[in-house]
């Protein structure tokens, strides 16, 4: 897969059915395709095998704490922003065996986890910018430092990605806020863009990579008229236009350090439900515990490593007990994590701008609600506490 996007010397357009044959090329090259479908009222992330598994009509409606599938029978395939699922559950899985002990006539044996040596061949059909840069995020949390993910790295690796240059963002999106979209900058190998022409829809395709490049003189695509180009910039342009959330970055792991005893953080705590919700949703959150696990027997135990959230009481506990004991705590944890200390850490804000967090919030709180409140001005209103 692409690590940086490079001009490309032909750009296509093809029809809707043509798609059919990019997925089928994939398929053949050895790849198990994932992309969007349907499942109970939301889009995910998911198996395809033919563009018929696809959302193909379908519209969102995201605000706070809520999500609204339809359908409009209109011949869009990409008419809706991200669901609820991202590309992390198939890169750093939810749960993985770390290893297992068997116990044979009183003598036990130890094996390893096999994971990191039958990793599938992922083709991603689909991706978002906001989930490609939340890809790139998770490389440097997971990948970047000394002690590499071995479980993540396998199957991270021989990934081809086709990206989806979203034209349609929901009403909780902020990705320009983070510069992570809504069009595609890297992490591809092919990138789509959806243009509506009256009742039909055609898609101008562009490869950034080697093997991008050869899939596309492989399926022999009609070149893109200049029309088509145009109109798959307008289309790129409107959805920029139509993101109003904003977070003003300037200065803000500062201010949030500042904000320590900001009231702002009661307030939230009295919401926030401790769900959660908005990490397991989080594209980018990787935290995770480790529990063991044993048959009733007793011949048969595993060592299994899950995902875990901050918001859990017991995340921090260290012997004896938790650090972070009240809801308030936990809440300005996660959020200083993201947008502060995230920065110190790895380099980069720690959040894409998807919104997943604010459409699954079920007490619909918002983010950048809560940063423009904490941060406003400089003020900082105080109260003591943990």
């Amino acid at each position: 897969m692409a690590t940086t996007t490079a001009a490309s010397q032909k750009i296509f357009a093809v029809d809707r059915q043509a798609l059919t044959s990019l997925i089928s090329a994939l398929g053949n090259q050895g790849y198990r395709v994932i992309g969007p479908r349907v499942r109970e009222g939301a889009i995910i992330f998911d198996f395809i095998d033919t563009l018929e598994d696809m959302p193909s009509g379908y519209v969102d409606s995201q605000l706070p704490g809520q999500y609204r599938l339809s359908r409009n029978h209109s011949a869009a395939l990409f008419a809706y922003a991200s669901g609820c699922g991202s590309l992390k559950r198939f890169l750093h899985e939810p749960e993985v065996k770390l290893f297992q002990i068997e116990r044979q006539d009183g003598n036990l044996s130890l094996s390893g986890s096999t994971a990191t040596e039958s990793s599938p061949r992922y083709a991603i059909f689909g991706a978002r910018a906001c989930d490609l840069a939340a890809v790139a995020i998770l490389d440097r949390a997971l990948l970047g430092d000394k002690y590499a993910d071995p479980f993540y790295r396998a199957r991270r690796e021989n990934i081809f990605v086709v990206a989806v240059h979203c034209t349609r963002p929901s009403a909780n999106c902020f990705c320009t806020s983070m510069g992570t979209g809504p069009a595609a900058k890297s992490g591809f190998d092919i990138a789509i863009t959806e243009v509506l022409d009256g009742d039909e829809a055609f898609y101008v395709l562009d490869a950034a990579s080697k093997p991008g490049t050869e899939l596309l003189a492989e399926l022999k695509f009609p070149l893109a008229s200049a029309r088509q180009l145009h109109q798959a910039e307008s289309a790129r342009n409107a959805a920029v236009s139509a993101i109003q959330r904003r977070v003003e970055l300037s200065g803000l792991p500062e201010a949030l350090y500042e904000a320590f005893d900001h009231q702002r953080w009661e307030d939230v705590a009295h919401r926030c439900l401790s769900c959660g919700n908005c990490t397991q949703v989080c594209p980018t959150c990787f935290c995770t515990t480790v529990e063991d696990v044993s048959d009733v027997s007793g011949e048969h135990a595993e060592r299994l490593r899950k995902w875990d959230s901050c918001f859990v009481q017991s995340f921090s506990y260290i012997h004896g007990g938790s650090v972070r004991m009240s809801l308030k705590s936990r809440y300005r944890q996660w959020l200083t994590h993201k947008f502060a200390t995230w920065v110190d850490q790895f380099g980069a804000f720690g959040c894409v701008g998807c919104g997943r967090c604010i459409t699954w919030c079920p007490a619909g709180i918002d983010i950048t609600e809560e940063l423009a409140a904490i941060c406003a001005g400089g003020a900082v209103n105080t109260v003591k506490g943990d």
